[in-house]
């Protein structure tokens, strides 16, 4: 573009950087101007003759476009942004390696052991604890899930039929008498849009429900979290699920439980604590 500024009708000079008086951003279209076309067709021929390497940052070239939309905040409709991620690659494009039985088992294994240092972790802080129900038999360094310290057996009964079913099968939960505190989605084998559902549906179920929402996933997933978080099927609710839910890396996580488990703070420290570590994928109203 720079090689453009003062050449074309529509970049006429700095006060059209960025707009490009809308000409670039709209769809294909026929240039204003007979000379327009040419000069860049011509600039296009040059490049393919002589190429020019040039550096681009890659958190730029990581980012997702975001758009804009409006979701109701009580009796008013607020402006908001969201993200509307790519279809998915289909699985028979996905190559051997990534679906491999050895990828899948490591995988597996890694969701085991994540599971196990917040169900552990829980039981240290005085909570008690919860593992999805399909995850009771699983074990970590021959300890038994169920077997695990401060692990009830039945979720409390206060919640209707459709609520309880929801609530059994997220990863892991934190629990103080009858009230679930924090709750934990790991997604280093399954989508990450399955877990954030799992949220969601808990949220449009229990609307009113007061507890700590974490999904947990490798680091590498980190932009896929903050994409999909930011779907307008999460983010134009009334309460959008970006500021109630927070991403928790792996790594992160276990750099956050040695520490404490090192320093013998688990006693003193209260459910909230995550939220100073976990990663908030919220956008500020009118960011574009």
């Amino acid at each position: 573009m720079e090689e453009l500024e003062g050449r074309v009708d529509f970049f006429a000079g700095p006060q059209h950087r960025g707009k490009f008086k809308g000409f670039v951003r709209q769809s294909p279209n026929l240039f204003r101007r007979q000379q327009d076309g040419e000069l860049i067709l011509s600039l296009l021929e040059r490049a393919k003759r002589e190429p020019i390497a040039r550096p681009v940052d890659p958190k730029k070239l990581a980012r997702k476009p975001l758009y804009k939309a409006e979701r109701r905040k009580g009796r008013t409709t607020v402006p908001a942004v969201v993200s509307v991620p790519d279809r998915d690659e289909p699985r028979d494009q996905i190559s051997v390696e990534v679906i491999s039985p050895d990828a899948a088992t490591a995988s597996a294994k890694q969701h085991t052991e994540i599971q196990f240092h917040l169900l552990n972790l829980g039981a240290e802080m005085g909570l008690d604890v919860w593992v999805a129900r399909n995850d009771r038999a699983k074990t970590w360094r021959d300890q038994p899930f169920g077997a695990m310290p401060r692990m009830v057996a039945e979720l409390p009964a206060q919640f209707n039929e459709a609520t309880h079913r929801t609530i059994e099968l997220i990863d892991v939960l934190w629990l103080k008498g009858n009230s679930i505190v924090a709750a934990f989605e790991v997604e280093s084998t399954t989508t990450i849009y399955s877990g954030l559902l799992r949220m969601s549906d808990l949220l449009a179920l229990q609307p009113n429900l007061d507890m700590k929402l974490y999904l947990v996933a490798p680091d590498e997933r980190r932009s896929k979290v903050e994409q999909e978080i930011l779907r307008p099927t999460f983010e134009l609710r009334e309460k959008p699920l970006s500021t109630v839910c927070g991403f928790l890396s792996f790594s992160r996580l276990k750099e956050k439980v040695e520490g404490i488990r090192r320093l013998s703070l688990a006693t003193s420290l209260k459910p909230d604590f995550l939220e100073r570590t976990a990663e908030f994928f919220k956008q500020e109203e009118g960011e574009p």
